[in-house]
This record gives C-alpha cells, sequence and structure tokens, in this order.
C-alpha cells in the first residue's frame, strides 16, 4: 500500500530520474531480512541459490547496490550490461513506461561506467555472501566486439559468481548479429578462454525473436561449450496489440506483453537443449504464479524487472512466499524436482 502511494509520485517524473531516485534509495543503510524458505535453495551450474528468484540485468547497470537489492529477498541479483570504456549510452528521453500495458521500453544502449570502475565496486564487496552475476556487453564502437567480451570476462570473471554474455540487446546496433552461429561460437570461445579453466560458469542472454534455426544452432553451442546456462529472453523488438501512447517508441519492449513470448521460447529451448542445460526465464513474470509456470515449463532459475516497477520492492519477498506455497500445494519437494515438470 504504501508504494502505491509513493508510485503516483514517482510516476510523475521521468522514468529515467525515477530510477535513479531508487538507486539512491537503495544505497542508504538498510537493515537485514529473513532469507527465504529453504525449500527454494536450489543448485544451478554449480552454485547454490537461495531462491530461484533473482533481479535481471539492466536495474543496477553498474554494481552499486547488488546487496540492498539481495536484501530485498532476491535469491541473486545480475548487474549490468557492462561495457570495457565508460560510455554515456543513446540520447534521452530513451526509457518509456507504458502504464496502460503494464510494461516498459528502453533504448538505453549499455550505459555505463566502464568495466574498472564496476571491477572496484565488485572486489570491494567480494567475502559477502550473496551471488551476484555480472551481465557483459561491448562497446557501442568497438572495432572488435567479440574482443570486448573477451576483455570483460578476463576482467571481471574473479569478482562475479557468473558471467552473462548479452548478445540480445536490441539498443547497440549490429550486436544481434552475434548471435549467428559462425560468430556466436569464436565469441563464446573467446570468452571461455579469457574467464580461464578454474573461472565462474558462464551463461547466454538470447533474444526472444529467433527463427527455429537460431534457436537448434545456439543449443548445439550451449551445449558443446558446456555452458552454465541460457537465459531466456532479453527485451523484444515486436509489437503485440499495446494501448500506451509510447507504443511505438523504438527499443526493447520488456514487461506483461513479453510473458507469452517469453515463455514460448523458453520452451523452445527446453526441447532442444534435450533438458540437458539450465534454464533462466526471464519476460513477463510478475507473480509466483507466473514464476512457477516458468519453472514447470523447464527454468532452473527466474528473473524479473519491470514488475518491479509497477509492483515496488516487496515484490521479491512475495513471490519467493508465493512459491514455497504452490510447492506445498502441489506437493514438490525441491525446486530441481519442479524444473520441466508440466
Amino acid at each position: 500500500m504504501l508504494y502505491r502511494w509513493l508510485r503516483r509520485l514517482l510516476f510523475r517524473l521521468d522514468a529515467e530520474r525515477a530510477h535513479r531516485l531508487a538507486l539512491m534509495a537503495l544505497a542508504l543503510p538498510h537493515p537485514g531480512r529473513a532469507a527465504p524458505s529453504s525449500s527454494l535453495a536450489t543448485r544451478v551450474a554449480g552454485l547454490e541459490f537461495p531462491s530461484p528468484l533473482g533481479l535481471a540485468a539492466g536495474f543496477d547497470k553498474d554494481a552499486a547496490v547488488p546487496d540492498a537489492l539481495l536484501r530485498l529477498g532476491f535469491g541473486f541479483v545480475e548487474v549490468g550490461s557492462i561495457t570495457p570504456l565508460p560510455q554515456p549510452g543513446n540520447p534521452r528521453p530513451r526509457l518509456f513506461r507504458l502504464e496502460e500495458d503494464r510494461a516498459v521500453i528502453n533504448r538505453m544502449g549499455f550505459n555505463n561506467r566502464g568495466g574498472e570502475a564496476a571491477r572496484a565496486r565488485l572486489a570491494a564487496r567480494q567475502h559477502r555472501p550473496g551471488i551476484v552475476g555480472v551481465n557483459i556487453g561491448a562497446n557501442k564502437d568497438a572495432v572488435d566486439r567479440a574482443a570486448d567480451y573477451a576483455a570483460m570476462a578476463r576482467l571481471l570473471a574473479p569478482h562475479a559468481a557468473y558471467l552473462a554474455v548479452n548478445v540480445s540487446s536490441p539498443n547497440t546496433p549490429g550486436l544481434r548479429a552475434l548471435q549467428d552461429e559462425p560468430a556466436l561460437a569464436a565469441l563464446l570461445d573467446g570468452v571461455l578462454a579469457a574467464r580461464g579453466g578454474d573461472g565462474p560458469p558462464v551463461f547466454l542472454k538470447v533474444a526472444p525473436d529467433l527463427a527455429p534455426a537460431d534457436i537448434d544452432a545456439i543449443a548445439r553451442l550451449a551445449l558443446d561449450r558446456r555452458l552454465g546456462g541460457l537465459i531466456i529472453a532479453n527485451t523484444t523488438v515486436s509489437r503485440p496489440a499495446l494501448g500506451s501512447v509510447h507504443r511505438d517508441e523504438p527499443g526493447g519492449l520488456s514487461g506483461a506483453p513479453l510473458h507469452a513470448l517469453a515463455l514460448h521460447r523458453l520452451r523452445d529451448f527446453r526441447a532442444a537443449t534435450g533438458g540437458a542445460l539450465p534454464l533462466v526465464g526471464v519476460g513477463g513474470i510478475a507473480s509466483a504464479q507466473d514464476a512457477w509456470e516458468r519453472i514447470r515449463a523447464g527454468a532452473s532459475l527466474v528473473q524479473l524487472y519491470s514488475a518491479m516497477v509497477y509492483e515496488g520492492p516487496g515484490i521479491a519477498r512475495r513471490i519467493t512466499a508465493g512459491l514455497a506455497a504452490l510447492m506445498h500445494r502441489d506437493g514438490i519437494a525441491s525446486i530441481a524436482e519442479a524444473v520441466g515438470s508440466e
């Protein structure tokens, strides 16, 4: 109820300014909160997650407040996307709330303070508890984008619970072409070599706007390179029927309208990998039922971001409590048992 009141004030502000205020509030001292139910603990890619619910990349681009976000009740937090050199991103305005659709369109363009600044912040929290993954990208004007990803893996692997390779943002021209099989194979080989043999697991974040042949090729590569998992999916460039005046803004669409497409794509990758690779379900998750549906469809982990804009910071605890209740209702003893059980 408090957030509903506060949201009315925040929504009078430009979306990006409201986001900056949220980060400032999270940077203030906060008391610790109780951990999620132990029944939600799950092991994925060699990591012990206290719950399967995480915060997706994009909220904390510079790894400024990961511990504050973990205290909200998320089982893990993914920071970034982070590029080797600082970059301002695309011109403003570049972030739009579609209130009627409970959605967001963004064309941020990997705005961040660069790899060295992120490395220093992540190194400072290195021995604190909690799983913090790092989403890595390439600079817009990089001559060799694959080399940028390798450089980021080398720089940040020592400070990341896992690395997420983001080749699926629609807001850096030409970036999604790196999902093509030959380019992606070379890029992943470079990242894995730079990470080192004892480095953290590497996840690959893919677009929801993929053809069946692309899905099969990416699944083959991910299995062949023994990736930690696939994150499905990033924002979409498609435009389902939307009611907001911002519906035609260029950029990536996230939130409720992405739900059906992201779920369908998750099922596609579950089939393509034969259940042999962990999948992270993202896109349109706003409730415990949404998260449970994604887990039953094959996701070992789930993430949200846009729903927090509309539901507030209490959403993580509401969903984790709801997941525990759904597990009890369905007679399922563990998250691992639920994965793919639909």
